[in-house]
């Protein structure tokens, strides 16, 4: 806006000397009809423009052209995700009545993708409101440091990777996962290289956290304030299972260990057993101090365990028998075992034909790559396999897979 105003200023003295011939009223100066009539009408169109310059110019008239496009699209999406919320309502009504779930029962065109022409970049500074500042993402650090505060503790770190992957293996196969399935989500999660301690952007030469996800089956500070919610009796039982063999200094170690962990699961139980709940403590010290526990080597291996053995059961539950396949326990991983489930029990013919959209919500769906291109529930499963594949080949998984 202020260079526009300077700009016009700068013109005016111009339109100045374009006027003073007529002004003077020498009729041996002054100009011929045409020409007066043309800088006239340029005058008035730049008076009228508000003394923007060409630049400006272009980038209201193509700034006009995006705001049509993208409110066209807008109405389009708008209707079509109200369609898929819908179709969700009506299937979550048909399960619980126990009726049958049928094709017609999805979405089955894809999603409008919008591809019209960008929002133009202003050529003139803008005033941008003042973002909230972000909070920063916990790493291992701040979780360490939280445990030690809050509950003056430090989880047990093990003597190598190796001796957590045998933990993990030996609880997992006792608690009824199989190896395939262990060592394929894991090779998903972590790219089959991932340590115990690996966290989702820290890895593979990345230097800046994204999200709190942590360990083999990336588990979010949300992940374990609510697996020790409802996990926590038998984490309870577990620990103190191995206290009662223990003796000496070690026994000592684990009481102390074994007494902040029932104050943990206190605490997470405290509240309502729900997602929102668990976030909202997921998000404090006090979550973070609970997330340290995946680095524990008593800890660690049994919350890894339950975080897919969840869904395991969960899919039980709902009637559903078949042992998972890795990549359809990853589906619930990723998903949650409501949405994953309703994947896992379609028939292979209608898995061809669903649209991935329906998994998901709009905002979710248009930042994912992978669920764009792989459209089809049957292709998003392939494309799992196929990484699972891949990334089952590198030392990680390999490892893991030995440690069975």
């Amino acid at each position: 806006m202020h260079r526009s105003i300077r700009n016009a200023v700068r013109l005016v003295p111009l339109a100045f000397v374009l006027l003073a011939p007529a002004a003077r009223g020498g009729e041996s100066d002054a100009l011929p009809p045409a020409v007066s009539n043309a800088r006239g009408q340029l005058l008035s169109q730049f008076f009228a423009q508000g003394g923007a310059s060409p630049a400006v110019l272009e980038y209201r008239r193509k700034l006009q052209e995006y705001q049509a496009a993208r409110g066209a699209f807008d109405e389009e999406a708008g209707a079509y995700w109200s369609q898929i919320s819908e179709k969700r309502r009506g299937r979550n009504a048909k399960r619980r009545s126990g009726q049958q779930v049928t094709l017609e029962d999805y979405v089955l065109e894809h999603p409008p993708l919008y591809n019209g022409p960008k929002r133009p970049v202003n050529p003139e500074p803008e005033e941008t409101p003042d973002r909230p500042t972000r909070k920063p993402i916990p790493v291992v650090a701040d979780l360490l440091r939280a445990a030690q505060e809050l509950y003056q503790f430090t989880p047990q770190r093990p003597s190598s990777e190796v001796e957590f992957k045998r933990v993990y293996a030996r609880y997992a196969l006792a608690s009824g996962l199989t190896r395939e399935q262990a060592v394929r989500v894991y090779a998903f999660e972590t790219g089959g290289t991932g340590n115990y301690d690996v966290q989702a952007g820290i890895e593979h030469g990345g230097k800046r956290a994204i999200s709190t996800a942590m360990g083999y089956n990336q588990l979010l500070t949300t992940n374990s304030v609510e697996l020790l919610a409802e996990q926590g009796h038998e984490l309870i039982r577990a620990l103190s299972d191995k206290v009662a063999r223990t003796s000496g200094p070690a026994r000592q170690s684990l009481e102390h260990k074994l007494t902040v962990l029932k104050k943990m699961v206190a605490h997470a139980k405290s509240v309502p057993d729900s997602w929102s709940e668990h976030e909202k403590i997921g998000n404090t010290a006090q979550g973070w101090a609970m997330h340290a526990m995946v680095l524990d080597i008593d800890i660690g291996p049994m919350l890894q365990t339950h975080k897919l053995l969840t869904s395991v059961l969960f899919a039980r539950t709902k009637g559903y028998s078949r042992p998972l396949t890795a990549a359809e326990l990853e589906m619930m991983n990723l998903t949650g075992d409501g949405t994953g489930l309703d994947m896992v029990t379609m028939p292979q013919a209608m898995r061809e034909q669903v649209p991935t959209s329906n998994f998901f919500q709009r905002g979710g769906y248009e930042r994912n790559p992978v669920a764009i291109r792989h459209n089809t529930v049957a292709k998003l499963l392939a494309v799992t396999d196929t990484r699972m594949d891949s990334n089952s080949n590198n030392a990680g998984a390999r490892e893991l897979a030995g440690a069975f």
